[in-house]
């Protein structure tokens, strides 16, 4: 799936907070100060916040996590995987610091994008301070998370992004979905043969799995799925952030190309919005947790037009378990 640079691509579209930063910042220093900042945010969970602070307003010297609304949904805890609406800016001038309520790249119809990360992974959108705010709260919280640049940032600060030290940052989250799935989950289950012109598969328990391209078979020109594995979970609906195992091969050499049981294991990603290539989008909607399901996306659906993928003219074969969804 290229995972990787679909997440660059959103982490693009959402970008100002990559900017503020020289690398990926790490550290956990979880909040607990108070602030005198008096900073108003406005608005309801679900709606676009809208942050002021007083010019005067004199940011916290430590990251400060103030709860504005608590939900009643699954608690997110260091690993679970999450999807976030997130607004950010500075306390002095108001200036925007990037988000999912505007970007750029949002698609036409249907679900905004949203973030979708695994906490305790690096991020490129949010700090890792920030990003660990999160860690503690059930999904349907809105929290505001403060504190100097130094505070939020530290060391990692990129002195080229016109932010001081001691400037004050203002992060606003809404914690949409969170779900803790192991990174080992994998679906069981009798599979079905395959249908007539579609690749073989073999599963490698922990590994990834072997996919034989069909001899003197020419690839198809549209979209082809079978539902392998019919699990009993819950619809994947277009926005959800989904998660799963998978392995992708090329239909011309049958060579892989890459697997999430190569990387970290199960991984995540919003679908339906856009944030990976057509053929998962609309291969995925629709199916259920517990499904495997084989695709099968010719390069209209896949990465035409993007050469730097370097799979551009590839038909692509992928195999992937929905283990979850945030």
């Amino acid at each position: 799936m290229n995972h990787t640079k679909n997440a660059r691509r959103l982490a693009a579209a959402l970008a100002v907070p990559v900017l503020l930063l020289t690398a990926a910042a790490c550290g956990s220093d979880k909040g607990g100060g108070s602030s005198d900042a008096k900073v108003k945010v406005t608005g309801s969970f679900g709606q676009k916040p809208e942050i002021s602070a007083p010019k005067d307003a004199k940011p916290a010297d430590k990251l400060v996590v103030k709860t504005l609304t608590e939900g009643k949904g699954e608690k997110a805890e260091k690993g679970s995987f999450v999807r976030l609406d997130f607004a950010g800016q500075t306390m002095k001038d108001n200036k925007p610091l990037g988000g999912t309520w505007e970007t750029q790249d949002q698609p036409a119809k249907g679900p905004r994008r949203q973030m979708v990360q695994q906490l305790g992974q690096p991020s490129q959108e949010m700090p890792a301070k920030v990003l660990d705010a999160v860690v503690g709260q059930k999904a349907g919280s809105r929290i505001e998370v403060e504190g100097t640049a130094k505070a939020l940032i530290g060391d990692q600060l990129n002195p080229q992004a016109g932010v001081k030290p001691e400037d004050g940052l203002i992060w606003v989250i809404d914690v949409v979905g969170a779900q803790k799935v192991d990174s080992k989950a994998e679906v069981k289950g009798d599979m079905a043969k395959p249908e007539s012109g579609m690749p073989e598969v073999k599963i490698n328990s922990q590994k990834a799995a072997d996919i034989t391209i069909p001899k003197d078979e020419k690839a198809p020109s549209d979209l082809k799925e079978q539902v392998l594995i019919k699990g009993s979970g819950a619809e994947v609906k277009a926005g959800d952030g989904l998660i799963a195992q998978y392995t992708g091969v090329k239909w011309e050499d049958g060579q892989k190309f890459d697997s999430s049981w190569d990387h970290s294991g199960a991984t995540a990603f919003q679908i339906g919005t856009g944030s990976v290539v057509k053929g998962w989008d609309q291969g995925l909607v629709g199916k259920h947790v517990g499904d495997r399901v084989l695709l099968v996306i010719p390069p209209k659906l896949g990465y035409e037009g993007q050469a730097q993928s370097g799979l551009d003219k590839n038909t692509l074969v992928f195999v992937v378990d929905i283990v979850g969804k945030a």
